[in-house]
Parts: C-alpha cells; structure tokens; sequence
C-alpha cells in the first residue's frame, strides 16, 4: 500500500490558509482601510462618527422616557 504524502497535504492547508486570510483582507479592504503589515483594519474618524451616530435617534437623550 502507498504511502500518503503528508508534506503535499500539509502544503495544501497552507494554501487554503494563506488563501482564507487574503480574502479576509480583502473584504476588510473594501469597508475600509487595512495596514498592509499587520493586517488591522484602521478606521477613519468620519465613519466613528456616523456608527454613532446611527446608535442613537436624533430625538432621544439617555435617560428620557418616550412620551406616549
């Protein structure tokens, strides 16, 4: 019986990792800035503002009840 080649297999998930993370980026890349060496996502300082802005209705203030 043959012996299985455990290099070749081992190489094969290498690539599906290397693959895998790269299209990771990718799509980061598309949302928004990603640092090339170390693969984090920078955001941009227009876009914290307007997640935050988002979270909150324009007429709500913590702490306020809803009249209803």
């Amino acid at each position: 019986m043959a012996k299985t080649n455990f290099q070749y297999e081992k190489r094969q998930k290498e690539l599906e990792k290397k693959k895998k993370k790269e299209e990771k980026l990718k799509r980061k890349a598309d949302k928004g800035t990603v640092d090339e060496v170390t693969g984090e996502l920078i955001a941009d300082e227009s876009d914290e503002d307007s997640e935050t802005a988002a979270d909150t209705p324009p007429d709500a203030t913590p702490g306020s009840i809803a009249a209803s």
